[in-house]
């Protein structure tokens, strides 16, 4: 047996914005994917991908079965078969590891699933949402449910707010284009929980949740609009706006080796760095006017270009 592939995911805005109602832009990102295998001899990584979904099973037990119901005997029956999820998605680095698992479980063992085939339409995203945030919180605390929404649909997905989210096209890739958004590996696993955490503890103070509201969201809302309009005047002023902002008050999230080089491409214009996913590791969001210029004052470090302007 061999399940569908899922893939991981790239909050390109949003990120700790959604949580307080900013707007979001959510693409797929194609370069990293997983699926559900069978293998009665278990070892290394699928032996404990094997032992996680036998723990997930208790937790799908516990859920709320007005949402959504599961064949759960079947899960069981093929977790004790040696059922594992075979991934390339990095853990720990923002980019939808837990999100992609959630999808291939909900897609082969869900009742009465929404599949992608159907017209979307806005009640049937909330309730995908609404049904992947409770079978992904057993992996990170409270999950907001668009990852797994992101790798189960394979589509860019707006977020407008939090009760209205949509399918929505991206402007195409231009192969030749300078301008481009870039991974930076910071080379260390972030974990989500902790960061979300500090974050929760920040907003407590009203001079923080001042600027979340007056300046965060403001640019965050502003780089989602500008991207999809194609605007990259616009969204290159917004993302270095988003990316002081970030330096300015989220220093716990970046990681310390990563503060000087945040800092030169805000005062060089070179490049502007941002968090993918909750921050504190794994990957650095990078977006730049010119890709080789980027390239070379960042040369110590290894970027992956997903995006071409």
């Amino acid at each position: 047996m061999k399940g569908p592939l899922f893939y991981s995911k790239i909050l390109l805005f949003g990120e700790y914005g959604i949580i307080k109602d900013s707007k979001g832009l959510s693409i797929p990102y194609n370069f990293y994917n997983g699926a559900l295998k069978l293998d009665k001899n278990l070892s290394g990584s699928a032996k404990a991908s094997n032992e996680t979904l036998l723990n997930y099973l208790d937790y799908l037990h516990s859920m709320d079965t007005n949402l959504v119901t599961f064949n759960l005997e079947a899960l069981a029956k093929d977790i004790s078969n040696g059922m594992y999820f075979d991934s390339s998605i990095p853990q720990g680095y923002g980019v939808g590891s837990s999100g992609a698992l959630v999808a291939a479980i909900y897609d082969k063992y869900a009742h009465e699933k929404i599949t992608v085939l159907e017209n979307l339409t806005r009640e049937k995203l909330l309730t995908l949402k609404a049904i992947f945030s409770e079978m992904e919180s057993f992996f990170h605390g409270k999950s907001s449910g668009l990852d797994p929404l992101n790798s189960y649909l394979s589509l860019p997905i707006l977020i407008n707010s939090k009760d209205h989210i949509e399918a929505t096209g991206i402007p195409s890739q231009n192969a030749s284009g300078k301008g481009a958004v870039f991974l930076l590996d910071s080379g260390i696993i972030g974990e989500t929980a902790p960061m979300v955490q500090i974050f929760m503890d920040k907003m407590k103070q009203e001079g923080f949740r001042k600027m979340i509201k007056n300046q965060f969201i403001k640019h965050t809302d502003a780089c989602v609009e500008d991207f999809l309009k194609g605007d990259l005047k616009s969204l290159f002023q917004n993302t270095k706006q988003l990316s002081k902002i970030v330096f300015n008050h989220f220093k716990p999230m970046i990681p310390k080796k990563f503060h000087q080089i945040w800092q030169a491409g805000i005062e060089s214009n070179s490049y502007y760095l941002k968090l993918c996913g909750s921050g504190g590791g794994g990957y650095i969001l990078g977006f730049t006017e010119d890709i080789q210029k980027a390239q070379k004052v960042l040369s110590d470090y290894k970027l992956e270009v997903v995006y071409n302007f």
